[in-house]
C-alpha cells in the first residue's frame, strides 16, 4: 500500500511539471508570436517608406524636366511595390491579441496601394502639358497617404505597444512611418510648384529681405550640439527632429521647408517638413521623423532650412550634427 501511494504521489507531481511545462511553452510562443508581429509590422512600414514612398516623391519633384516615359515608369513600378507590401501586411500571421492592430494596419497599407494607383493614372496628364489641372486633383489624393499616415499613428503602433504592454513586453519599440513627407503636398500650388520646378510665388514677390535663420536642433529632451561635438541620443532608431527656424526676413512666409539628412551605417535617410506659417522676427518649429537609424552607429546629421522665394542670403540656414543613437 505504501509504494502504491508512493507511486500515486509520484505520477501527481509528474503530470504537474508537465502542465507547467507545456503551459511555459504555449506562452512562451504566445510571447513570441506577438513580438514577431511587431516586427513584421515595423519591417512593412518601414519598407513603405524606403521603398515606395521616398523614391516616389524624388521622381516627382521636378518631374516636367525630366522624360516623361522615365517617371510614369518608374512610378508604376512603386505602385507594384506598394501593391506587394499591402498583399504582405494582409497576409502577415496576426496573434489574436493583435486583431485589432491588424485591421488598421491593413486599411493603412491598403490605402497607400489605392493611392498610388491613383498617382499612376494621373501622371500622364500632369507630364503631358496640362500639370496645372492635374495638380488639383494631385493635391486631393494626396490626402490618402496624410490618411494612411494618421491611422497608423494613432491606431496601428499605440494599439501594437497596448498588446506588448499587457504581455509583459517592455522596451520593444514599433517603427514609425510618414509616407507623405509634409502638408505641402495638399496645397494644390505648392504640387505645381514641385512638379514643375517653379518656385511657388516666384511671380510678383514683395521687394525686400526674404529669409530664415535655423535657431536649433533637438530630439526629445537632447539640445543638439553642432560638429564637432558628438551627441549621444536615447530613444532608438527612429528619431523626431525639432527644428526651431526663425522668419529673419520682414515678410511672413508660407511652406518653409526643412530638410534632415542622416548619414550612417553606409545609408543616408532624409525627410522633410513644411512649416505652414511664419511670423517676422518669430520662431516656428517643424517636427521631422527620420525612421531606420541604425543603433550605435556613428551617424551625421545635416538639418536645413530651404530658402524662400525672394531669398538671397542663404547664411545661418544649416548645420551640421554628429551623433550616436541608441535604444
Amino acid at each position: 500500500m505504501v509504494r502504491r501511494r508512493v507511486a500515486a504521489g509520484v505520477g501527481v507531481v509528474l503530470v504537474i511539471v508537465i502542465v507547467l511545462v507545456v503551459n511555459g511553452c504555449l506562452k512562451s510562443q504566445a510571447t513570441q508570436a506577438i513580438k514577431n508581429y511587431n516586427k513584421d509590422v515595423s519591417s512593412i512600414a518601414t519598407e513603405s517608406d524606403e521603398q515606395v514612398s521616398q523614391p516616389f516623391f524624388t521622381a516627382l519633384t521636378d518631374a516636367t524636366s525630366k522624360p516623361a516615359v522615365n517617371v510614369e515608369v518608374q512610378v508604376d513600378q512603386l505602385r507594384m511595390q506598394a501593391q506587394t507590401l499591402a498583399s504582405k501586411a494582409n497576409s502577415l500571421s496576426v496573434p489574436g491579441s493583435m486583431s485589432a492592430a491588424q485591421r488598421n494596419f491593413s486599411l493603412v497599407m491598403n490605402l497607400r496601394s489605392e493611392g498610388m494607383s491613383k498617382m499612376t493614372a494621373l501622371l500622364p496628364t500632369a507630364l503631358g502639358g496640362q500639370s496645372k489641372q492635374a495638380s488639383t486633383t494631385i493635391a486631393g489624393d494626396m490626402e490618402i497617404f496624410l490618411a494612411s499616415d494618421v491611422v497608423y499613428s494613432q491606431r496601428v503602433a499605440p494599439l501594437i505597444q497596448q498588446t506588448l504592454s499587457e504581455n509583459g513586453i517592455h522596451g520593444l519599440s514599433t517603427a514609425s512611418t510618414h509616407f507623405l513627407p509634409n502638408l505641402g503636398w495638399l496645397e494644390p500650388a505648392t504640387v505645381l510648384s514641385r512638379i514643375t520646378g517653379t518656385p511657388t510665388g516666384s511671380a510678383g514677390v514683395a521687394p525686400g529681405h526674404h529669409g530664415s535663420a535655423l535657431k536649433g536642433v533637438s530630439v526629445g529632451t537632447n539640445t543638439l550640439e553642432p560638429e564637432p561635438a558628438l551627441n549621444h541620443i536615447s530613444g532608438g532608431g527612429n528619431p523626431t527632429f525639432t527644428a526651431q527656424v526663425e522668419d529673419a526676413g520682414e515678410f511672413p512666409e508660407t511652406n518653409v521647408m526643412v530638410a534632415v539628412t542622416v548619414t550612417a551605417g553606409g545609408k543616408t535617410f532624409k525627410a522633410t517638413q513644411a512649416i505652414e506659417k511664419t511670423e517676422p522676427g518669430k520662431t516656428a518649429t517643424a517636427q521631422i521623423p527620420v525612421p531606420g537609424i541604425p543603433l550605435g552607429v556613428a551617424s551625421k546629421i545635416e538639418v536645413q532650412v530651404e530658402p524662400v522665394p525672394g531669398e538671397t542670403n542663404h547664411e545661418g540656414t544649416k548645420n551640421t550634427y554628429l551623433a550616436i543613437f541608441s535604444s
